[in-house]
């Protein structure tokens, strides 16, 4: 991986990849997104790698995927035959899992290489947006089962130090995923819930005057905002915020604040 100056830090994104393959079918309730991940690679640069971490895998450790040629997980049901005929080939890129891997040990997690495993949706749905040339070598980390928040924001501490790398770094998520709200349509449906929780999820993650153990509090005590739990009635898709923040530690700012199936949704730039 190439170092940068020494004066820069690799950009950190947390975005929301949208409803299964829906993105990628054309499907109504994401032309926002698909017009935001479009877009946002000219905010990044030019990686030479990038390290996802996916709502979509939960691991009893945290686990990296270390295979060279990665195939595609098709982790969802129901969808027309086009959606398991998705291509996404980017290389894999087991030196850098395996510096993960060390990493995370040494930070006492016990974490393990899945020289098997692909990459799911949370990677290639939004990527095949953002760089669908796929050259970009990728690593998956995996969520810890227990989605337990202060330990995903330990994680991403752990990780702080491939920022003075070319590495850009993705947490795919979603800052609003309860699926029984969803519309499926370009309709905005008006949601105070939806909006009250969202407006506290970017207040406290982008006030630059909150202190940092004030922000790290907050966040891992996200369950007490008002209608958390609404938003989230299982919180896979938020903690890959959670990896960011701990990588990051600093106030991001909101790069995305539009609807997606009929739901406001949030991305989070770390530059």
């Amino acid at each position: 991986m190439t170092a940068k100056d020494n004066n820069k830090r690799a950009p950190i994104l947390y975005l929301p990849h949208g409803g299964g393959p829906l993105p990628l079918l054309g499907k109504k309730g994401h032309g926002a997104m698909i017009r935001f991940m479009r877009a946002i690679p000219t905010e990044l640069g030019a990686p030479d790698a990038i390290l996802l971490i996916s709502a979509h895998w939960e691991a009893g450790q945290p686990t990296i995927t270390a295979a060279e040629k990665p195939a595609l997980v098709y982790d969802y049901y129901g969808f027309p035959a086009e959606a398991y005929r998705i291509e996404y080939p980017a290389p894999g890129e087991s030196q850098l899992a395996a510096r993960i891997h060390r990493v995370l040990n040494n930070h006492n997690f016990k974490a393990q290489l899945d020289e098997e495993r692909g990459f799911d949706h949370g990677l290639f749905v939004p990527l095949k947006l953002m760089y669908p040339e796929a050259t970009i070598p990728c690593v998956q980390l995996s969520l810890v089962q227990g989605l337990d928040p202060g330990k995903h924001v330990r994680l991403g501490k752990a990780l702080s130090s491939f920022r003075a790398e070319n590495i850009l770094t993705i947490g795919s998520g979603f800052s609003f995923h309860n699926m029984r709200a969803f519309s499926f349509s370009d309709n905005y449906l008006p949601d105070k819930k939806n909006d009250s929780f969202g407006q506290w999820l970017q207040d406290v993650c982008t006030d630059p005057d909150i202190e940092a153990d004030e922000r790290k509090r907050r966040l891992i005590e996200w369950e007490q905002a008002e209608h958390a739990r609404y938003c989230h009635p299982r919180e896979e898709h938020l903690l890959p915020l959670h990896v960011c923040y701990g990588m990051a530690g600093t106030a991001a700012k909101v790069v995305f604040n539009d609807f997606i199936l009929g739901k406001r949704a949030t991305a989070l730039l770390w530059p």
